[in-house]
Parts: structure tokens; C-alpha cells; sequence
């Protein structure tokens, strides 16, 4: 058409220097410039043809380029690339832009000499060199693109050379000049100068190939600083230049000169890093250079060596003609894995993984065992899997990774170590990786786990010496890179160790492992913490190296691990610990303490004894009376050293016994008891010196006591005890002086305060272990701080401006009686009064609750800091805030003494609530009063200190239910306010909830409640349903609810002649939603939970599962708590009788309830598991069920069997029918009725009734006259054996052959005339012919549970309705309950004759396997163990990475220049089509067949989810047009003035088939909407309708198979045409 176009407006005119002025009048626009060009083409073709140059014309095209076009070109650089254009729009600028150069490049080639043409490259080139920010880039761009084909190679070299290098750093993102460096910009630079000016450059060979090679080479541009992406366009756009020309008839010397990526180690590291990019686009280019590269050096036929980038390993990249097949085949299977790992589909890429094994057989040599191929290859496919957004298969990559040396040994490769630290362990980072196997039992090592470990050990076990400890310390440094989860650092340190022992860390080794430990604390699994530190400890053990660390060092790492998680003592890891220092001892490094001592050779033993002699000396400072108590780190380290310096002593002499613990433990501990002893004396002991004694007498006692189970028998700590003992009277009488004579008055002798109060507490707990007598001196020191305590508190109520120091001392004194209180109340042999209110009675009953504590003056405040401290600091806490936690642990200790006076005087408390006149215990006595300072402070204490306060409500509320109800609920809602406000704080939540549970749900409290049906009855249902709804956020809360009502419950039952349970009738919805209870969890939170299990099962091989106490707060325990306590209710009782009905009737409600709800629910689902638990629970039941109430429900029971349940379900309903039947057959004849149903009624449920007639054996076990019942029987199953549906054929022929057996076993002779019929259907069911479906599934039914081993009588216990029958049915594990979980919870205890716990029969070593479906999944299985797939799908590269041609499209040149992608002239326009399915679908379609455009309505459809689930990300890769239906007409006819030929997809009466029509080049497909087709209007404007021949019945095609299909004619035609066809 241009051609056509040109030969007219010649014929017009011959003189083209008017006809070439005429065009350039006017204003510029695109036509107008387009025209132009064809024009100057046209000229410049038959001025080729003529072997003209002379004349007229080169005048004229000088004049042209002169006059027009450079300045036009100039008033185009106006506006920056990327920036705003004030004219014309940018897509019309770039089509003038492309029209101008070419139109530019005729005039430079008409002009006949080459100035023209060198000077328009000056002045780009000067534009160019601003930057692509700069104005006139992008003309600069199009102008040297347009010339530079006219440039000189030997003249204009020079410039040639000046020009390729600042394309080449334009391209690459360094062209400089403002924001050059933002995303944007800098692609469509890279694009643009790779697409149209680079490939036109290095046409012109020569300088100017080489600078452009030079600058992609250059160390500067290496992937480590440069941007991968845009050097990977240019490679790609350039690849037919930087390699090789197979074929050339160049001089070989010529053919050197030029450039070889292959021989060019940047390129390929640039080609790797490419590989590994996110972007998809970029790793297409990568492969399509690296395919390239192997094609062009199999062509070549000769050697190439890529030098190696450092050390003596192999090239990246080499050929060898001589090994040209194996080399073939290495980077065909590579390219193949690296191709098929794009698709992110595990079914396709797991085929494909065995050649990976092959790669690396290929890239080891076997004659010397060394890389042939370079590893970092490898790793490339390695990094593409883990970083893949497919999460399974991140974990098979991962898996195959770690089995690489389970098959092979591999050689060290530097590469291959800083992968595994780099991206292997990036990847094990995912928590997710870790997850069981299907199938796996719960509590099992989490498979990548175990393989984890195994890598390791082989992987460093094969490592050279010297390297082996750079990797290890590498590893564990990488462990504190990044926060890691609770799981995969769990597992990355049991890997570390199991490695086997070798000196391999130093000092910076233990301080990296101290680091991963501190990355531990993060995690709130503390299990899994514990658990990790424990690990951590046994990897230091194996992999220290002694001689490098001091045991200074050794105690400081030590200091790192929480004593209360996992290094306890008494714990195999203790004692391992000890093991090893006692091996080590002498090999340590000396420590600069015992160095500064003259001890030269280290020693345990002479190293503690300097820290003990080093802490108890006080320093020239520590003389202040007012300075801060001393941190506890110190005294926790030398109490652990001390203690294990006496274990290790022990282990050296283990029969000596008793004598050698004390005289070791003596030989340490003189100096601090020295102290010790001198405190009760020595009035001017510096202050610090005895905050640091007491600190290491508490640790000691607390870190001595043994975790594990020989607690009783531990020499050590009595050893310690009786020291301790020995200093009794000294310590008590120092803290009663400081306690009590006014020495404790600045807001910092508060912690001293607690440090005091808690020796004093551990010094009483010492003396009533070993027997408390009257004579012990802390006998007297209790009863005088009581006395002194009272008497400063009275002394200070005088109303007199109070002092810091008398606040302080207010407040000590609160303290001390707080202390006193609580030992009362804990020790009842510390009772010092009778019931008699003595002076602390009566001094704590008229305490003003609540009352604050006023605020000293700021000046008087600073008189007490001694003039050597830092008052300011040190009285900080007495600001507003500060002064306020003060106040609230006064109110605090006021609420701990109250507590204790309601306990032991809560007969007193009158129930009516009625004042009494005058109380002498006014506390007590006025409870309403109480009760309402209470509520004042729960609004005043913060939630870490209203425990207390919660121990006051659980006396009141009982008494003041009756009389005083709103006050008491007031109480209720302001307690739970408090609970949901802690839901995420661990340290405090659990011991307010169980306070909190404790008085609400108290027994007396429920009782009361429902006696009355009152607002708080309903009140404390309501925070009934509170507590289980949040139990789904919060693990463990409803244990702790129904733990403590069943316990109340059993007590309050057990303490009435007989038996109550009136209480708990009234709220059997607990114990349903307990029966019933359990969430469905996520897959994160299921994961934890199975790796706890793991932990726990490991027993005590973890010393995590002896420190920490099993909280039991698994979401199991619930119903294990709720079903023991159904166990011990008596059915004789008619308390718990009538309970048990009640809680029956609620079950089948709620059964049906849920089948109502959702009548077809999955397997595995929230309903089925209610379902199943329901029927559980009432299997639980059914022996305490008597027959007037199975009377009432039996109907209920039959219902549920003609419901459509899941298979567990109809097993627990079946096995409940049997147990009824067999208990009381009576209801036989109703089992019968059961039968008659109408046909379309019954469909399939009549199985169930079908298998519990096999079972009447069991049914008519203690029936004497069983004829009658079998006769009925094999009348009611023969007919259902000739029934329609299969299934149930199989059940009735299973059921009449067990009946039958029963038969001839009683050789009834009334059955002879049945005897024919049932022997003959027996018959042919046995005898089926061949291997069918049918004959299968007939063995395997028989093979059944239910039918071959299930024993309805023997089987009935625990463990098969919580454990057997859940596993054999096919229930998720988290339905399962081990047997063990039962015996291990104690807070319900077992009723004596409670025997039923085991299966007697083989039921539990049966596997799971439903009959029908036991064939699913064989194939798969034998499949994945194919070792290589015989063919496996192959992904191929849809495009080549030409240079897109000058001349396409314009309105897409610069689309097609930035994907570097070959594109055709075909437009697919599907405005019409709605659906974003159907666009989606297109838009793919189009992208791979390489349309020019896709019209779509509306642009917005790329954001829909189904339109990107079928367009699979082409919508970036395809240049998208948006032209709405109502202007269709005009967009066509448009494009039929550009040549377009404009084609309906639509059956018309001249339509022509498809088979027959011929498509143009520059072809238009226009399809229909998905009901409408092509509107009438429409069809006028189409040059042509095409049909698709058909041959079925249906009209039509999907509109995007239809588009499908003339797409892929047209692309089929139009390769023919260019001889592209393969065959």
C-alpha cells in the first residue's frame, strides 16, 4: 500500500523537489511525516536502480533534511523522556519520531556524500551524552538509529566508537543526567537503544562492535553493579553479534577479532544471575543466550574455554568437539528443567527432577572425581525451585537438595558452601517445609527435618579441615541474619548437634551461638525455645574448641540459655554438661581472673572459688546507702558454676558419698557463708556486698533443685540446705533490722524490700521441709516484723505531711504483712493465733482499702541521695508514673492480707449482706462494703496485680449472691473485662484466668445461680460461651474452665450421702460444648502443635520436657477432661442418671441441628467432626442408658442411620445400634421396620441397617430362641442382595454370608427351603470370572474393619472409639487421642473399676484403608518411582530475541522493542467479549502466537482474579488497546485506511470456511460477544466473515476457542509463507 501510495503522487508529478517541498509545508503530523518517508523511499529505491547521484535530487533531499526535518526533529526535544508533553500525545510523537529518522536516513543516502549524515550523529550524539532525562534523548535515539547505517566504519569510526559507548551506558542504567537511574526511564532507555539503535550500530562491525562489546564486558558492569535485566536485554537483542556466526566465509583471523560471549566469564555469570531473577521475562533471556551459546558451539564444531573466574576449579562454560554428545545432552536436560521449572506445576516438574541427577553424573568426573561442569549451574536450578512461589515445590527442591549425598559423594566446591549458607538456608527459613508427611504419625521428626541433619552431618563430616570451621561458623552466623521462626531454628539446631565432634569453633564461634540463642527468645512457643537451647548447648559441647575459650567465656555462653527452659539441673543435659567439663577441664584457655590470681593451668574447681572470692568482695564504691540494688546476672552465673563444679566433682567420685558433697560444696561456699554469718552483726557490712549475698544464696537454692526424678534423693542440695539453715538466725535478724528500724526510705530500697522478703519466704519453706519447731528463730522474727509492720502502719496514719522515707516505709511495711499473710495462709503450721481475731486480725479488717498513698515534695525527696550518686536517676521512679506502681503494689499486698483474713474468717461473713451494728471485724462482717472496694480496685490496679483481689471475690460472691446479685455481676463483667484485655500477655493471663474462673464458676456460686435463675445465671452462661470463643484464638482457655468445674463437680458429689450433680444438670451445656469441642486449625498452627508432640515424645532424652511442666493446654484435653468426668458418673445415682439423659437428649439436638444446617458437608470438615464426637460421646454413654430412656430416643438413633453422614459417623451409629440391640432386644422388631422404608427413602443409607445385621451374632448372643431372629434377618437381607445399586448388593451378600455361617453353625432345618436361593447367590458372588471392579471390591469388603476383625463387645473401650476407629475411618490425625493422653491427665481421676481402656482383639494393628477406595493412588506411587520418565513435558521458547524489524507497526514498535520479542501484523479485536475468563484465555492465546495487539473494552479487565488465572501474567507481555464497543466503527475504519483487512469470526451466508481462506499479512480479526455474536452494524464493516468448519450438532464454539483457532491458521499461513515451517 505505501509502495502504491508513492507511485501515485509520482505520477502527479516528476519533479520531486516540488513534489518533496509541497510535503513539507504544513503542519507536522504524523500522516503527513509518514508520507514523507514513503516518499523518499521510493526516490531512494529508483535512485539505486538508475545508478543515479547526480542532479537535482540529492539537493533536494539536502534541503529536505535541512529545511524540515532537522528542525522538526529538533522541536520534538522539547520535552524529557518520561516527562510531560504539552502536544502532541506521546503515541503520536513516536510515530512521528520513527517516521522523521527514516525519513532522515533516505536524505542522508540521496545526498551522496557522507557529511550529512556524520554531522546529524555530532549533534545526537551531544544530545544523547545528557542523559535520558535530558531533552532530546529519545530524538537523539531515533536520529543515530536512522544514520548511523550511513556512517563510515574506517572514517567514522571514531565516532562509531563514541556513539556504541554511550548507547551501551545508556542501556545498561548508566547514562547519568538527573533521575536517569528511576525504574521507568531507565527501562524504556534500556529498550529502546537495545530495540533500535545497538542492533543498527553493530551492523557496522568493526570499532563499533567491538566498543559495544567492551562496554558490556567492562569489570564495571559486572552482575555484583550493574542491573542484570537491562544487560540482559541488550545481550539478547545483540546475541547474533556477541557469538559466533556459524557458517561465515570470513577469514578466520577477521572472525577472532570479533567478540565470543562464550569465552567471556561476565557474560555468563551475567547469563546465571539472569537465570535466578524474579522476573520471568529476564530468565527467558538468560536461557535464550545460554541456548543460544550451546547451538552456536555445536555449529562452530571447535574447543572454547571460558577462563574460570578465580581458583583452579572448571570453567564456566567450555566445548569439546569430542565430547559434543554428552555436552548436547547436559545442556538440553538443562535448559529442559530450567524451561519446565517456569510452568511452577509440581505434576509436570516432578517427572522432569531425576534429570537433575543426571546433570550432576554428567558434571563429576569418575576417573578423579573432580567438577567437570561448574557447580554454580546447578545452583541456578537449585535457587529457581526455592524461590519459587509454588510452596511444594519449594520443598521438593529443598528435599532434593538435601538428598544429594545420600546417592553421591560430590567434590568440594567453594560455590557449593556459600549456596547452602546463602539461598539453601534462606529457604529453609519457611516454616512450612517442615509439615508431616500424609500418612505420618503425629509426634514423628518432621521428614525434611531428619533430612536436614543427615545432609549436614555427611556434608561436613566430608569437608577439608581447615574449611570445615570457616562453613560451620558461616552457618551459625547465618542463623542470626534474620528473624527466624520457632520451627526452623528448632530444626536447623538439632542438625548442628548431631554433627560429629570436631574442634572446629573458637571464641567467635560460641559468641554466634550465643546470638542464634538470643534469636530463640523471640519465638512464644517455649517448648520449642527450650527445646532449641538445648540443642544449642549439645552443638557448643561437639564442635568447641576448648584451648580457644576460657571457661570464663564457657560460663558467660552458659548465662545465654534460661535455666527455667532447659538447662536444669537434674536433666540428662545437665549432666552431659557436666561430663564435659570434667573431660575438659584442664584444657581451657586460663581466664584473666584466675590469670590476675598467678594460676596458670585452669582448673573448674580453682575457677569457681576466684568467682565466689571475686563476687563476695565489695568494691571502694560500693559504699552508697542509696544506690541501686545489684543486677542478678552475676549471682545466677556463680551459683550455676558453683553448682556444676559440685556435680562435676561428684561424677569423679561417685561412691563417695555425703562427706565429699559437703566438703566440696564447703570449699566453695566459705566465703559467702562467712558473710552470711556476720550479717545479724555487722552493722556497716556495705550495702551492696549484702544485696549480692542474698542474690546468691536465693539463686542457689533455686538453681540446686534437681528437674529430674531422683529429686528426693539429691545429696547436693541437702548439703546446701543445712548451710543454709545454719545461717538462719544471722540473715533473719538482718532483714528484720532493715525491715523494721526505718533503714529502707528512697523508691530504690523497694526491689531490696522484695529481695528480702523473698529470702525471708525460702529460709520458712526450708524450715518446714526438715519440721517446723517452736524454738526456730524465724519463728520470732515473723512474729516480730507482723508486730513491727502493724505498728509503723498505725504510727503513720497521723495525718501529719508524710515523708519519702515514712511512704517508703508505709509500704515495706504492707509488704512484710503481705509476706506474712501469704505463709500463714499457704503453711497452716504457721498459724501463730487461734480463730480468735488477734491484733493482725484486727488491725487487717479496718484497713482502708484502696487508699493512696500521698506524693512526697520533690525537694524533700532529694535530701535522702547521698552526694556520691546519681539522685536523679535514682529517684526517678518517684515521678507521676513512677510514684503510681508504687501506690498500686501498696493497694496490691493490702488485697493479698485481705484475702488471707476472708479465707480464714469466711464463716463470719454474714449471707444475708445485713450490716452488722458493731463488727469487730468490720472487714468481714461488712461484705457489701468489701465487695465494692473491691470492684474500686480492679478500676485502680493494673492487670498483673488484681489476682489477689480475685481471691477476695471468690469468698464474697457466694454469700452475697442471694442478696446483693447486680453487685455481684458488676464483679463478673468488670473481671472478664480484665481476662479479654490479657488474651496476649503469657506471663499474667493464665493465673488471673484461673482466679478469675475460680469465683465465677465456684461451685456454691453455680449452685446459688441456678437456685435462683436470676440475671447472673444467665450471666455466667453468657461467659460460658465467652470463655469457648475464645479458646479458638487462645489454646488452653477452655481447658482451664472445664478442668475446674469438673473437679468441683466430682468433690461436690463425692461430699453428698448421695451423690449430687444438681449443679452441673443446670449447666450440662458445658460439658456438651466440651464433648464437642476442638477448632479446625491452619496449617501454621497445626505444624507447631505436631512438632510439640515430637518434642514431647522425645521424653526425657529433651531436658525442655523435664524443666517445663506439660500444661496439657492441647484443645484434646477438653474432651479427655469431660469424658473421664462422664466415666466416673454412677447410673444407679439418679442425680447423675437423670444428668447423663439430659446431656443424651442434647447431643442427638445437636446432631441434628448440624445435619439440618449442612446437608452435604466434606470429609474431614468442622461439621463432620462435630458429628463424629457427638456420637462418640454418646457411645461414652450408653452403658449408664436404661431402656425407659433408650425408649424415648431409639427412634432418634434409626433417623440418624437414614441420614447421609460421612463413614466414621455411620460406623459410631452403627456399632451404637448393635450395642442396643444386644442389651435389649426388645427393640429388634423396631430394627426391622427400619427396613420397610420406601425404596427412594432408603437409596444407600440402608447399608447402614445392612452392616449391623452382620453383626447379629452379637446381637443374639444371650438370646436363647435365636431361630425366629435369623429367619427374619435372612428374609429382610436376601432381598436387598438383587437390589439395583451395587453398594448395597455388597453390603446385603456380606451381611447373608455372615447370617448364613451363624446358620449352619445352629443347622437350623426350618432355613431348607431358603437354603437354594442363598447358596446360589453365595455362589455366584464367590465364583465372579475375571479381575473387575466387581470381584475386587467384593474380597475387599470382606477384608473390611467392620466386617473381619471389628468386635462390637470386645472392642468397646476408650481407646477404639477415641483412637482405633477414628484412624481406620480415614479422620484427620488432629481427630485422633492416644490412649496415653487419657492416663496422662490426672486432674479427672478414673473410677477404680473403670477397665475398658484397650482394645482386646487385632482391631489396633490394623492400617487405614477405606474398602472402596484402597486402589487410589497405586499408580502414582509407582509412577514416582520411575527413576527417569521415558518423556516428560517440554515448554518451548516462543520467540527467538531478533531484533524486532524497523518498519512494523508503529503504534507497537516501542512495546515489541522493550520484550525484544518477534511480533506478527495480526490485530485480535474482542471488545464484544464480557466474560474475563474469555479475555484472559485470548490474551494468552495471543501472546503466544505473537499478535501485534489485542483490542479489549475496557482496560480494567487485567485487574480481575479470572482474568489473571488464565491470562498467566501475558497481559505484560502484550501490547493492550482499549476501544469500547461504541466506537468500533471508527477504530475499523482506521485501521482498513492503514491496509488493514478486517475479518468477522461469524457465520453469515457468505462466510467462507477457514480451510479455504487465504490471510493476509496486515490482518484484523474482529470476534463476537459470547451470546450476541457480531451486531449487524458491525458486519457491514467487515472485509470478510470466516466460519470453522463443523461436524458435530452444536451451533457453536467458545468465542475463545474460536479466536483460538483462526489465530493459529493465520500464524500456521504466515509461517509457510516466510519458509519458517519445521517439519
Amino acid at each position: 500500500m505505501e509502495w502504491v501510495l508513492a507511485e501515485a503522487l509520482l505520477s502527479q508529478s516528476r519533479d520531486p523537489r516540488a513534489l518533496l517541498g509541497a510535503l513539507c509545508q504544513g503542519e507536522a503530523s504524523a500522516e503527513r511525516v509518514e508520507t514523507l518517508r514513503f516518499l523518499l523511499q521510493r526516490l531512494e529505491d529508483e535512485e539505486a536502480r538508475d545508478g543515479g547521484g547526480a542532479g537535482a535530487l540529492p539537493e533536494a533531499a539536502r534541503e529536505v533534511a535541512a529545511g524540515y526535518l532537522v528542525p522538526l526533529l529538533r522541536s520534538l526535544r522539547g520535552r524529557p523522556a518520561g516527562g510531560p508533553d504539552p502536544g502532541l500525545p506521546p503515541r503520536h510523537r513516536r510515530r512521528v519520531l520513527r517516521a522523521a529518522g527514516a525519513a532522515l536516513r533516505s536524505c542522508a543516502r540521496l545526498a551522496g556524500g557522507p557529511q550529512l549524515a556524520a554531522a546529524l550523529a555530532e549533534e545526537a550524539l551531544r544530545d544523547l551524552l545528557a542523559g535520558w532525562r535530558a531533552p532530546g534523548a529519545e530524538a537523539a535515539v531515533e536520529v543515530l538509529a536512522a544514520v548511523g547505517p550511513c556512517l563510515r566504519p574506517r572514517e567514522d569510526g571514531p565516532l562509531l566508537e563514541r556513539v556504541a559507548g554511550a548507547a551501551v551506558a545508556l542501556a545498561l542504567g548508566g547514562g547519568g543526567g538527573g533521575d536517569g537511574d528511576e525504574a521507568g526511564p531507565a527501562e524504556d532507555a534500556a529498550a529502546l537503544v537495545a530495540g533500535r539503535l545497538l542492533p543498527v550500530l553493530v551492523q557496522c562491525g568493526g570499532a563499533a562492535l567491538r566498543a559495544v562489546w567492551g562496554g558490556l564486558a567492562a569489570p564495571g558492569t559486572s552482575p555484583g553493579s550493574g542491573r542484570v535485566e537491562e544487560k540482559l536485554l541488550v545481550l539478547s537483542a545483540l546475541a547474533e553479534k556477541v557469538l559466533p556466526e556459524p557458517g561465515s566465509d570470513r577469514a578466520r583471523s577477521a572472525r577472532e577479532a570479533d567478540p565470543d560471549a562464550r569465552r567471556c566469564w561476565r557474560f555468563w555469570r551475567t547469563v546465571q544471575a539472569g537465570l535466578g531473577q524474579a522476573d520471568a521475562l529476564t530468565r527467558k533471556r538468560a536461557r535464550y543466550l545460554l541456548q543460544r551459546a550451546v547451538e552456536v558451539s555445536a555449529e562452530l564444531g571447535t574447543d572454547c574455554t571460558c577462563g574460570p573466574q578465580e581458583g583452579n576449579g572448571p570453567s564456566l562454560f567450555w566445548w569439546s568437539e569430542k565430547k559434543k554428545d554428552e555436552l548436547l545432552k547436559f545442556w538440553e536436560n538443562y535448559i529442559l528443567i530450567m524451561e519446565t521449572l517456569e510452568g511452577n506445576q509440581i505434576h509436570v516438574i516432578k517427572p522432569v527432577l531425576p534429570k537433575l541427577n543426571n546433570l550432576f553424573e554428567y558434571a563429576v568426573s569418575e576417573e578423579n572425581g573432580c567438577w567437570l561442569f561448574h557447580p554454580s549451574w546447578h545452583m541456578c536450578i537449585y535457587k529457581r525451585m526455592f524461590e519459587s512461589e509454588n510452596k511444594i515445590l519449594t520443598k521438593e527442591g529443598v528435599i532434593h537438595f538435601l538428598e544429594l549425598y545420600e546417592t553421591k559423594i560430590l567434590p568440594f566446591s567453594p560455590e557449593f558452601s556459600e549456596f547452602i549458607i546463602g539461598p539453601l538456608m534462606d529457604a529453609l527459613s519457611e516454616s512450612s517445609l517442615y509439615s508431616r508427611s500424609p500418612g505420618q504419625p503425629i509426634g514423628s521428626c518432621s521428614p525434611l527435618g531428619l533430612k536436614l541433619q543427615k545432609f549436614l552431618v555427611t556434608y561436613i563430616s566430608l569437608l577439608p579441615g581447615d574449611i570445615k570451621s570457616n562453613f560451620l561458623l558461616k552457618f551459625i552466623r547465618k542463623m542470626t541474619s534474620r528473624h527466624w521462626c520457632a520451627v526452623p531454628i528448632l530444626f536447623l539446631s538439632k542438625a548442628l548437634a548431631n554433627v560429629p565432634k570436631y574442634k572446629a569453633l573458637g571464641i567467635d564461634g560460641l559468641l554466634a551461638l550465643r546470638d542464634v540463642i538470643h534469636c530463640t527468645m523471640i519465638t512464644h512457643q517455649i517448648l520449642l525455645r527450650g527445646a532449641a537451647q538445648c540443642y544449642l548447648l549439645q552443638t557448643a559441647m561437639n564442635l568447641l574448641d576448648v584451648e580457644k575459650v576460657s571457661l570464663s567465656d564457657v560460663s558467660t555462653f552458659l548465662m545465654s540459655l534460661r535455666q527455667e527452659e532447659s538447662l536444669g539441673r537434674g536433666t540428662s543435659l545437665w549432666t552431659e554438661l557436666c561430663d564435659w567439663l570434667r573431660v575438659n577441664e584442664s584444657y581451657f584457655k586460663p581466664s584473666p581472673m584466675c590469670s590476675s590470681l598467678g594460676l596458670h593451668k585452669t582448673s573448674l574447681n580453682a575457677y569457681v572459688k576466684s568467682l565466689i572470692q571475686e563476687y563476695v568482695k565489695s568494691s571502694a564504691w560500693e559504699t552508697g546507702e542509696n544506690c541501686f540494688m545489684p543486677d542478678w546476672f552475676e549471682a545466677k552465673l556463680v551459683s550455676l558454676m558453683v553448682l556444676l563444679a559440685v556435680d562435676v566433682e561428684g561424677m569423679k567420685t561417685q561412691y563417695s558419698g555425703k562427706q565429699r558433697t559437703e566438703n566440696v560444696l564447703r570449699v566453695f561456699l566459705d566465703p559467702l557463708l562467712d558473710v552470711l554469718m556476720k550479717f545479724g552483726t555487722n552493722a556497716y557490712m556495705p550495702l551492696l556486698k549484702t544485696d549480692r549475698c542474698l542474690q546468691l544464696l536465693l539463686k542457689l537454692l533455686n538453681t540446686c533443685r534437681l528437674k529430674g526424678s531422683s529429686a528426693q534423693d539429691d545429696e547436693v542440695f541437702t548439703v546446701l540446705q543445712n548451710f543454709v539453715m545454719s545461717t538462719t538466725e544471722s540473715i533473719s535478724e538482718f532483714i528484720l533490722r532493715r525491715l523494721t528500724m526505718n533503714e529502707l526510705n528512697s523508691v530504690s530500697d523497694l526491689d531490696r524490700c522484695h529481695l528480702y522478703l523473698m529470702v525471708l519466704t525460702e529460709l520458712i519453706n526450708l524450715h518446714l521441709k526438715v519440721g517446723w519447731k517452736r524454738g526456730n528463730p524465724i519463728w520470732r522474727v515473723i512474729s516480730l516484723l507482723k508486730n513491727a509492720s502493724i505498728q509503723h502502719l498505725q504510727e503513720t496514719d497521723s495525718g501529719q505531711e508524710p515523708t519519702l522515707g515514712n511512704q517508703i516505709q508505709r509500704v515495706v511495711s504492707m509488704a512484710a504483712l503481705a509476706m506474712v499473710c501469704e505463709a500463714i495462709d499457704q503453711k497452716p503450721e504457721l498459724q501463730l493465733d487461734s480463730l480468735h481475731a488477734g491484733p493482725l486480725e484486727s488491725f487487717l479488717s479496718s484497713l482502708q482499702l484502696n487508699q493512696m498513698l500521698q506524693k512526697p515534695h520533690a525537694e524533700e525527696q532529694s535530701s535522702y541521695a547521698h552526694p556520691s550518686e546519681c539522685t536523679s536517676v535514682l529517684e526517678e521512679s518517684s515521678s507521676s508514673q513512677g510514684w503510681g506502681k508504687i501506690v498500686a503494689q501498696y493497694i496490691h499486698d493490702q488485697w493479698v492480707c485481705l484475702s488471707f483474713l476472708l479465707k480464714k474468717y469466711h464463716t463470719l461473713i454474714p449471707s444475708t449482706g445485713s450490716e452488722i451494728l458493731e463488727p469487730f471485724l468490720p472487714a468481714v462482717q461488712m461484705p457489701i462494703r468489701t465487695l465494692q472496694s473491691a470492684l474500686e480496685a480492679l478500676t485502680v490496679l493494673s492487670s498483673d496485680q488484681v489476682l489477689p483481689v480475685f481471691h477476695c471475690l471468690k469468698v464474697l460472691v457466694p454469700k452475697l449472691l442471694t442478696s446483693s446479685e447486680s453487685l455481684c455481676m458488676e464483679s463478673f463483667d468488670m473481671a472478664w473485662k480484665i481476662i479479654s484485655s490479657l488474651s496476649n500477655t503469657q506471663l499474667i493471663f493464665w493465673p488471673n484466668l484461673k482466679a478469675f474462673v475460680q469465683f465465677v464458676f465456684d461451685n456454691k456460686v453455680l449452685t446459688i445461680a441456678a437456685k435462683i435463675k436470676g440475671q447472673a445465671y444467665f450471666k455466667i452462661k453468657e461467659i460460658m460461651y465467652k470463655i469457648i470463643e475464645m479458646s479458638a484464638i487462645k489454646t488452653g482457655v477452655f481447658n482451664t474452665l472445664i478442668s475446674y468445674c469438673c473437679q468441683s463437680w466430682i468433690v461436690s458429689a463425692s461430699n453428698v450421702s448421695q451423690g449430687s450433680l444438681s449443679s452441673a444438670k443446670n449447666y450440662s451445656e458445658l460439658i456438651l460444648e466440651a464433648c464437642i469441642f476442638g477448632t479446625v486449625f491452619r496449617r501454621d498452627q497445626r505444624l507447631v502443635q505436631d512438632v510439640q508432640t515430637f518434642i514431647e515424645n522425645l521424653g526425657h532424652d529433651c531436658a525442655a520436657n523435664i524443666v517445663m511442666e506439660n500444661t496439657k493446654r492441647e484443645d484434646h484435653y477438653v474432651r479427655i477432661c469431660a469424658i473421664k468426668f462422664l466415666c466416673l458418673l454412677d447410673g444407679s445415682n439418679m442425680s447423675h442418671k437423670l444428668f447423663m439423659e439430659d446431656l443424651a437428649i442434647k447431643l442427638l439436638d445437636k446432631d441434628e441441628f448440624v445435619s439440618k444446617s449442612k446437608k452435604r458437608y466434606y470429609v474431614n470438615s468442622l461439621q463432620h467432626r462435630v458429628k463424629n464426637r457427638i456420637w462418640q460421646t454418646l457411645l461414652v454413654l450408653f452403658p449408664r442408658l436404661d431402656q425407659n430412656f433408650l425408649n424415648g430416643i431409639i427412634d432418634r438413633i434409626f433417623q440418624a442411620g437414614f441420614t447421609n453422614n460421612q463413614a466414621s459417623i455411620k460406623y459410631f451409629i452403627e456399632w451404637i445400634i448393635i450395642l442396643i440391640l444386644h442389651k435389649f432386644p426388645q427393640f429388634l422388631p423396631k430394627f426391622w421396620d427400619c427396613f420397610s422404608y420406601g425404596e427412594e427413602n432408603l437409596k444407600t443409607s440402608i447399608c447402614t441397617f445392612l452392616a449391623v445385621s452382620s453383626h447379629l451374632d452379637v446381637v443374639t448372643q444371650n438370646i436363647p430362641e435365636k431361630k425366629l431372629i435369623l429367619k427374619q434377618a435372612l428374609i429382610v437381607v436376601l432381598q436387598w442382595c438383587f437390589n439395583h445399586n451395587f453398594s448395597v448388593r455388597l453390603y446385603a451378600l456380606v451381611a447373608l454370608k455372615k447370617l448364613w455361617t451363624v446358620c449352619k453353625v445352629l443347622s437350623v432345618e426350618e432355613f431348607d427351603a431358603l437354603t437354594p436361593v442363598i447358596e446360589s447367590s453365595l455362589h455366584q458372588v464367590e465364583s465372579m470370572h475375571g479381575a473387575g471392579n466387581a470381584k475386587k471390591n467384593w474380597q475387599r469388603i470382606q477384608e473390611h474393619f467392620f466386617f473381619a476383625t471389628f468386635h462390637p463387645l470386645k472392642d468397646y473401650c476408650l481407646e477404639t472409639i477415641f483412637y482405633i476407629l477414628p484412624r481406620l475411618s480415614g479422620l484427620i490425625e488432629d481427630e485422633w487421642i492416644t490412649i496415653d493422653k487419657f492416663t496422662r491427665f490426672t486432674d479427672v481421676p478414673l473410677d477404680a473399676g473403670f477397665q475398658w481402656y484397650l482394645s482386646q482383639t487385632q482391631l489396633s494393628k490394623l492400617k487405614p484403608g477405606d474398602w472402596s477406595q484402597q486402589d487410589i493412588g497405586t499408580n502414582l506411587v509407582e509412577a514416582d518411582n520411575q527413576a527417569e520418565w521415558t518423556d516428560v513435558q517440554k515448554k518451548i521458547i516462543p520467540w527467538n530475541n531478533r531484533v524486532p524489524d524497523l518498519d512494523l507497526e508503529l503504534l507497537f514498535q516501542d512495546r515489541a522493542a522493550r520484550l525484544g520479542k518477534s511480533i506478527s501484523r495480526l490485530i485480535v479485536v474482542a471488545s464484544l467479549i464480557d466474560k474475563p475468563t474469555n479475555l484472559g484465555g485470548l490474551c494468552r492465546t495471543c501472546e503466544v502466537f505473537g499478535a501485534s495487539a489485542l483490542v479489549v473494552g475496557s482496560l480494567q479487565c487485567i485487574s480481575d482474579k479470572q482474568f489473571q488465572h488464565l491470562s498467566v501474567s501475558a497481559e505484560q507481555w502484550l501490547p493492550l488497546v482499549q476501544v469500547k464497543p461504541p466506537h468500533l466503527i471508527d477504530y475499523l475504519q482506521q485501521k482498513k485506511t492503514e491496509g488493514y483487512t478486517i475479518i468477522g469470526v461469524e457465520q453469515t451466508a457468505k462466510s467462507l470456511d477457514l480451510t479455504q481462506y487465504c490471510f493476509p499479512e496486515k490482518s484484523l480479526l474482529l470476534l463476537g460477544n459470547e451470546r450476541e455474536g457480531i451486531p449487524a452494524n458491525l458486519i457491514q464493516q467487515l472485509d470478510v466473515c470466516v466460519e470453522i468448519p463443523q461436524q458435530g450438532i452444536i451451533r457453536s464454539l467458545n468465542v475463545h476457542v474460536s479466536g483460538a483457532l483462526l489465530i493459529w491458521e493465520y500464524t500456521r499461513q504466515q509461517l509457510l509463507s516466510h519458509g519458517d515451517a519445521k517439519p
